[in-house]
């Protein structure tokens, strides 16, 4: 039973009853599973770097609350504030993405970190939701303007933020924002012939990554031939897979927390693997599963091209994330270093994702007036 009846026209009233719910639900069992996860797999980590039992798990609470702020607040807004606000967080992102190389706190080898005092800031994970929710909106202009530059003028954008992050050095994030451009651009009707020139385009991209970024080729050779590098994370996880089987070995129990350093981030499906087992393991896929084909489904029946296209940028980039996350710790993809959405330990990706699956929500609300079918 809710509080709120159907007749109810004040501004909860009118959220509670057009949005969608199911969505919501799965959102919050996901970050649900993340507090859980983190309080698991985070002490032993905190311990290695001579932090108290509890120091991950405090930061996660101190960014958590805020991230949940985000998402209701923006899930409040019509489709014009949605779009306003991701035109602010794009410049605000771009100019701090400029600086972030010159004062950001160097971490192997990288500057993807702003220091503000107690906690450092990775802009990359608000430029992606911004640059989604802009690129849709140029892409709409253009369909219904045919003499707008909308077409050019993300293209433009987005070559701007992919430089920008491999100045840091950020292949795996570039990499993102140039999936979640290309597919909105496939979806707002692009010929064939510029798919394939796209196509291209990418692999050349990841050949110029290979060839010209140790890191990067580093990574993809211990992929492509464990032996031939430090393989040490991705082995460790998958004997935390095989040694969590069905069930799990029970919260607390499992011990590839205590030697793998990245157990609270990047590897945080593999402490859920073995603490909790391979039915803790589907049940979040199945959550990540069911927010992106919800979202898609939701997406077909809109009218609106904006509405649709960032909707679907947003879900390109949440799905895209999880499966990279996963694929990685299960020895299916390169290694990234992109967090689990929701789930590990990261505050501007717990932020940034917040404010991003808020949009998502606002712009998948049920809007009779707008033509929107329900």
């Amino acid at each position: 039973m809710t509080t709120f009846s159907r007749t109810d026209r004040s501004v909860l009233g009118r959220w509670w009853w057009t949005i969608d719910r199911w969505t919501l639900a799965a959102l919050i069992a996901l970050l649900l599973s993340g507090v859980v996860l983190i309080m698991a797999a985070s002490p032993p980590v905190a311990d290695r770097i001579g932090a108290d039992a509890f120091h991950f798990v405090r930061r996660h609470f101190f960014f958590l609350m805020p991230s949940i702020f985000a998402m209701f607040a923006m899930s409040l807004l019509g489709p014009r504030g949605v779009r306003r606000v991701a035109v602010l967080i794009l410049v605000v992102s771009i100019a701090l993405l400029v600086v972030t190389p010159l004062v950001g706190n160097e971490i192997k080898g990288a500057r993807r970190w702003i220091s503000l005092g107690m906690f450092s800031l990775q802009v990359s994970e608000f430029v992606k939701p911004a640059l989604a929710l802009v690129a849709a909106w140029l892409f709409a202009e253009a369909k219904s303007n045919p003499g707008f530059p909308g077409y050019w003028l993300s293209a433009i954008l987005m070559a701007v933020v992919v430089a920008l992050l491999l100045w840091q050095p950020d292949f795996g994030m570039a990499a993102t924002v140039v999936t979640i451009w290309g597919g909105q651009l496939f979806l707002a009707g692009l010929p064939l012939i510029f798919v394939f020139g796209l196509v291209g385009l990418g692999v050349a991209g990841l050949a110029a990554g290979y060839s010209f970024m140790p890191h990067v080729r580093d990574r993809i050779d211990r992929f492509l031939d464990p032996a031939s590098g430090d393989s040490y994370q991705v082995d460790t996880a998958l004997r935390a897979f095989e040694s969590g089987g069905l069930l799990g070995r029970g919260p607390g129990e499992g011990i590839v927390k205590d030697v793998l350093p990245d157990a609270h981030s990047d590897f945080i499906f593999a402490v859920a693997g073995e603490e909790f087992g391979l039915i803790a393991c589907l049940l979040l896929m199945g959550f990540f599963a069911f927010v992106a084909l919800r979202g898609f489904t939701r997406m077909a029946g809109e009218r609106d091209l904006f509405i649709m296209l960032a909707v679907a940028g947003l879900l390109i980039q949440f799905a895209a994330q999880a499966i990279v996350n996963m694929g990685v710790s299960l020895s299916l993809l390169p290694s990234t270093g992109m967090t689990l959405p929701f789930v590990s330990y990261g505050g501007s990706s717990l932020l940034g994702m917040a404010i991003g699956m808020g949009m998502m929500l606002a712009l998948t609300r049920r809007r009779p007036e707008h033509g929107r079918k329900t």
